[in-house]
């Protein structure tokens, strides 16, 4: 059995959380890690390799982890670790099950004025195995919600050839739907710097991931805890949490908040 308890924010390296972990422990982490130096993080770094193998480790067979993060500039130059962080977790046997796009449409005016505004985020949807859950959120209103629709619709057919064949029903009506699926690009403002953390991300980022890939009584775990987010978002929607923070002044911010 892991020697952790559940609901409780762990000051320490998360190497040193996960190695107290069971093989396929895990439901979900969401997590943004410190990436490129782009800000400062009481002076720690992170073994970004090791700790892929562990979330892989302990992530549960059909669990997900979502990796929020981005790329520094310099000298006119953008990283790209976002892409080798990605390409990685799917050497190690993860299956990149979407990129999604975190738009913030209040960013701030940083950086060079020789390139457009920086105005997102890339948030990695990665999961072990065949992805287990899927509560995918429907919130953008239906042009013709309400109305009744005929139409046709498509069937697979031939497991070898994989085609596609459409079969009309026109006898067949439904009512379309008041929402329908939002697509993966998600519209947030930025958290700003609250409760004396430097990169706070939203709530609802937290929250929509959380509801998105997994159920109520699921175990989600964020490696770098930050100022509590994941955690306070993850107890709201009835689920059980794990955290890792290495700063003690941020675990003492996640104490308030949770």
């Amino acid at each position: 059995m892991a020697r952790l308890n559940t609901n409780t924010t762990y000051n320490e390296n998360c190497l040193h959380t996960m190695a107290k972990m069971d093989d396929n422990f895990l439901d979900l982490t969401v997590t943004s890690p410190p990436y490129d130096n782009l800000r400062l993080y009481s002076g720690y770094s992170f073994d970004f390799e090791s700790i892929a193998k562990e979330l892989y480790r302990t992530t549960k067979d059909g669990g997900v982890v979502v990796w929020i993060v981005n790329d520094s500039t310099k000298k006119g130059n953008e990283s790209g670790n976002s892409f080798r962080q990605a390409l990685f977790f799917q050497q190690i046997g993860f299956n990149l099950h979407d990129t999604m796009i975190w738009n913030k449409p209040n960013c701030f005016n940083f950086g060079s004025n020789k390139c457009y505004k920086q105005a997102f985020e890339y948030m990695f949807v990665f999961a072990k195995g065949k992805i287990k859950t899927m509560n995918l959120i429907k919130d953008v209103p239906a042009k013709n919600a309400g109305t009744a629709m005929k139409g046709g619709r498509k069937h697979a057919c031939g497991k070898r050839t994989k085609t596609w064949v459409t079969e009309s029903h026109h006898d067949e009506t439904f009512i379309v739907a008041e929402f329908k699926k939002r697509t993966n690009v998600w519209d947030m403002n930025v958290g700003g710097n609250n409760n004396g953390h430097p990169a706070v991300f939203p709530e609802k980022l937290a929250h929509d991931h959380i509801i998105s890939w997994s159920n109520e009584g699921d175990l989600v775990y964020d490696p770098f805890m930050g100022s509590g987010t994941t955690a306070k978002m993850a107890l709201h929607t009835n689920r059980k949490y794990i955290g890792s923070e290495i700063s003690e002044e941020y675990c003492d911010i996640i104490i308030n908040r949770c």
